[in-house]
C-alpha cells in the first residue's frame, strides 16, 4: 500500500502546486481555446451541425493533450534547473514513483482546458453537447486523463537526460491530437496510419468519450485506454531502469 500512498499523495500536492500557478493556468486554458476556435469556426463553415459537436469533444480533449505533452517532457528539466533532479533520482523511492504522479497531476490540469473549452463552444458558438449517459461520460474521461498521463509519463523519462527535452515534448504535441482522431476521422487517413492511432491511449479515449456522449457503451474503448496506459507506465520503468544504469556508469543524469 506504500507505493499507492506515495503516488496518491505525489498527485494531490503535485496538482495543488500546479494550480497556483498563474502563468500556468492562463497558458493551459487560453492555448487550448485558439485551436477551439479555429476548429468551430472551419467546422461551422462546412458541415455544421452534429459535426460541431464531434469538434468540441476533440477540441476539449486535445486540450488535456497539449497541456501534457510538453510540460511532461520538461517535467524534469525544471528539476535540474532548480538543482533538485540528482536529489529525485537518489530518493529511497523509486523515481518512477515520484514522476508518475506529476504528470498524471499535469493531465489532470487539463480538465480545466477540457471544460473551457466546452464552455466556450457554448457560449460563444452556441454548440450543446448532449451527455446521453454522464456516469460512463465520467469514465471514459477518467480514463482518458489517465492514460495520457501515464503517456506524459513515458515522454518524461525517455526525454531525461536531455535538456532539450520540452522541443521533443512539443515536436509530439501535433502529429498525436492528429492521428488520434480529436479533429480529423480516423477513416480519412491512410491504411497505414492507423496502426499507428490504435497504439495511441488518446485515440480510444476520445472514441469512449464521443460514444458517451451519444448514449452508446464506452466501456470496452475505455479499458483499452486503461489498458494502453498501464502498458506505458511499465514501458516507463523499464526505461527508467535504463536511464537509471547509464546515469550510475557515467555518474550524472545529464548527458546533454
Amino acid at each position: 500500500m506504500r507505493p499507492v500512498r506515495l503516488l496518491a499523495i505525489g498527485w494531490l500536492v503535485h496538482l495543488k502546486m500546479l494550480s497556483q500557478s498563474v502563468f500556468d493556468g492562463l497558458l493551459g486554458v487560453l492555448w487550448p481555446l485558439f485551436f477551439a476556435t479555429v476548429a468551430f469556426f472551419m467546422f461551422r463553415a462546412g458541415a455544421g451541425g452534429e459535426t460541431l459537436v464531434y469538434a468540441a469533444l476533440g477540441a476539449a480533449v486535445m486540450g488535456i493533450w497539449s497541456t501534457t505533452s510538453t510540460t511532461a517532457s520538461s517535467a524534469m528539466q525544471r528539476e535540474r534547473w532548480h538543482g533538485t533532479l540528482e536529489l529525485l533520482v537518489t530518493a529511497p523511492a523509486h523515481f518512477a514513483l515520484v514522476l508518475l504522479p506529476v504528470t498524471i497531476a499535469m493531465s489532470t490540469v487539463g480538465l480545466y482546458s477540457m471544460t473551457a473549452t466546452l464552455l466556450w463552444g457554448r457560449l460563444g458558438f452556441g454548440i450543446e453537447v448532449d451527455v446521453e449517459r454522464p456516469a460512463a461520460f465520467a469514465v471514459a474521461v477518467v480514463a482518458t486523463v489517465a492514460s495520457i498521463g501515464s503517456l506524459g509519463f513515458l515522454l518524461a523519462v525517455s526525454f531525461v537526460r536531455y535538456r532539450t527535452a520540452w522541443a521533443l515534448g512539443n515536436m509530439f504535441e501535433y502529429p498525436v491530437w492528429l492521428v488520434s482522431g480529436f479533429l480529423v476521422p480516423l477513416s480519412l487517413f491512410p491504411d497505414w496510419v492507423r496502426p499507428i492511432s490504435w497504439l495511441l491511449a488518446p485515440t480510444w479515449g476520445m472514441t469512449a468519450i464521443r460514444e458517451a456522449s451519444l448514449g452508446e457503451s464506452p466501456f470496452p474503448d475505455a479499458a483499452v485506454c486503461a489498458g494502453l496506459g498501464l502498458a506505458y507506465v511499465t514501458l516507463g520503468v523499464l526505461v527508467v531502469e535504463r536511464v537509471l544504469k547509464g546515469a550510475r556508469a557515467d555518474g550524472s543524469v545529464t548527458l546533454a
